[in-house]
């Protein structure tokens, strides 16, 4: 009787790494919709809209948060209102591709409600892409402005100066005061819907 080898299956390296959920994608896939995938690093938040093909995935539109300081941006590139931002501005791009709908991909980012993720996401569906969602988990219109950041600089700023000067070291050399991020978070957002929305409206 032959003897029967070993039947370990090396799984695939996007796996290994933790980089890749493949029964989720699959499921992504099975749509038939474009995705719109949402990535977040410490220093920055990318947006796509990406559509699966069978030599690959297909970007169709795409923004990251560096092209907002070419819009005025002055504040974190990594935080809420960045990344609502960001959202926007991929929305507005897909939908002048011609992308209407979309599915949510957020790779193996762990959902939770109100985080930056889903900030991007509430800026995709303002610009008119429908994509399935729970209202629940979309962060409120206040932390989307980063009152949430204003409060605590304020706070801060009344408790420790010093704390203050070296926690908003960056809005302060770029000249923003974070007290002013709603403000200046709504100047920009009618930046991009007057240079990307109105011709998609």
């Amino acid at each position: 009787m032959a003897k029967i080898g070993p039947r370990w299956r090396v799984q695939f390296r996007r796996k290994r790494e933790g980089k890749t959920d493949y029964r989720q994608r699959l499921k992504l896939l099975r749509s038939g919709k474009p995705r719109f995938v949402v990535r977040a690093s410490l220093k920055h938040i990318t947006a796509m809209v990406v559509q699966a093909q069978t030599t690959g995935d297909l970007t169709i539109a795409a923004a990251h948060s560096k092209e907002l300081r070419k819009l005025g941006w002055k504040g974190y590139t990594s935080n809420t209102p960045s990344a609502y931002l960001v959202g926007l501005l991929c929305g507005y791009r897909a939908i002048g591709a011609g992308v209407k709908e979309c599915v949510l991909d957020l790779g193996t980012h762990v959902p939770t409600p109100q985080s930056k993720v889903f900030a991007a996401l509430k800026g995709a569906l303002d610009s008119g892409l429908q994509i399935p969602h729970n209202e629940k988990i979309l962060p409120s219109e206040k932390r989307i402005a980063g009152e949430h950041i204003a409060s605590y600089a304020k706070m801060l700023k009344e408790d420790d100066g010093k704390a203050y000067a070296l926690r908003f070291s960056n809005y302060l050399k770029s000249g923003l005061m974070p007290e002013d991020l709603p403000m200046h978070f709504n100047e920009v957002k009618q930046a991009i819907v007057s240079r990307y929305g109105v011709k998609h409206a």
